[in-house]
């Protein structure tokens, strides 16, 4: 960091002030948004300091859902200080091992039930200090659905839809949008993945929860099953879903009315319409945001979606159309990467 890094002079002046002293955080990474953390040392004792400019992040969320899910039991990191006027972060240091390195064939299904187990806790926190969570509603399915449409289809591929594509989307859109409301409504995290769930001290720590909204019941357990920077086997999956399932109906979450057949269909749905956002978020990242590196992860997206939706007569020109249609221009060479524009706070969404 230099003099010309204003952002980061104003952090120093601020660390200063906490601490008495001169201090020198460490860049450590920026994440899918334009979030930056630093880690600090004092005394001997680590920090993190995130700087997240308040005019494109709103960052009263993270505190409050902070405090929320502390309050509920779910270890996430302590935030020491807030400076609500310049976006700037003291927190835990929680080091450096994501879980996602960590995972094998062998071990993957013992970290993933830890990781399943937290789910009730971030199901019961429906509100924080700033009211009630927005709702996973119909216009939120449609406007992360739309995403595909415009920045992997329009700006990514340049895809002009036929009259028959154009229907057959809408209608799969519909579809998905239907079950997703169709199941019972919980806290959900949002973004609950093996990238953001740290090992500290032998146990699980969640990080990025600044977006958690009530929706659907499996969304986080696809997240983290069907993860969108790692693929495991279906036997693998498949005991672990059904042990989801068990846990949602012996907690009330899910009726006896239920089965597992249909509980597997929106989870099933639940991914799909997952992936087809995520895959719309990686072009985003790139042309937008000048950040090209999520760009390798689009075919592991779109393979889920073809995959998944082969198993679903409805879906199954989606399917076909995706894994015809899409999975080839996956080969081509990628445009140049945008620089990243500041954008109104309103405008600037995360890997969510």
């Amino acid at each position: 960091m230099t003099l010309s890094d204003p952002r980061f002079l104003s952090m120093s002046c601020w660390l200063q002030q906490l601490f008495g002293k001169p201090l020198q955080p460490k860049l450590i990474s920026g994440d899918a948004s334009f979030r930056r953390y630093f880690r600090l040392n004092v005394d001997g004792r680590d920090y993190i300091v995130t700087d997240s400019p308040p005019n494109l992040l709103d960052n009263k969320p993270f505190i409050a859902l902070a405090r929320a899910y502390y309050q509920a039991g779910i270890r996430v990191p302590k935030v020491l200080e807030f400076n609500e006027a310049e976006g700037f972060i003291l927190q835990q240091d929680l080091g450096d091992k994501l879980l996602l390195p960590e995972l094998t064939e062998t071990n993957v299904s013992a970290w993933y039930l830890k990781a399943l187990a937290i789910l009730p806790d971030i199901a019961a926190v429906r509100e924080s200090e700033l009211g009630p969570l927005p709702d996973y509603d119909a216009a939120f399915v449609e406007r992360e659905l739309a995403i595909f449409s415009e920045w992997l289809l329009d700006k990514h591929w340049q895809v002009s839809l036929t009259a028959a594509e154009h229907t057959m989307l809408t209608e799969s859109f519909a579809i998905l949008t239907a079950s997703a409301l169709a199941q019972p409504q919980v806290g959900m995290h949002r973004d609950f993945h093996s990238r953001n769930l740290m090992l500290k001290d032998g146990k699980l720590w969640v990080i990025d929860f600044q977006d958690a909204v009530l929706g659907p019941v499996t969304y986080d357990a696809v997240s983290l099953l069907r993860d969108c920077y790692i693929r495991w086997p279906d036997a693998i999956v498949e005991p672990l879903l059904k042990a989801f399932f068990e846990q949602c109906r012996e907690q009330g979450v899910v009726g006896k009315d239920v089965d597992f057949a249909t509980f597997s269909r929106w989870f099933d749905l639940m991914g799909v319409q997952r992936h087809l956002k995520a895959a719309g978020i990686f072009a985003r990242l790139h042309h937008r945001d000048g950040k090209s590196g999520y760009l390798k992860d689009i075919p592991l997206t779109l393979g889920y979606v073809a995959d998944i939706c082969e198993r679903y007569p409805q879906l199954q020109a989606l399917s076909s159309w995706v894994r015809l249609r899409l999975l080839p221009l996956t080969q081509q060479p990628a445009q140049p990467e945008s620089q990243p524009q500041p954008r109104p706070q309103a405008e600037a969404k995360e890997h969510k």
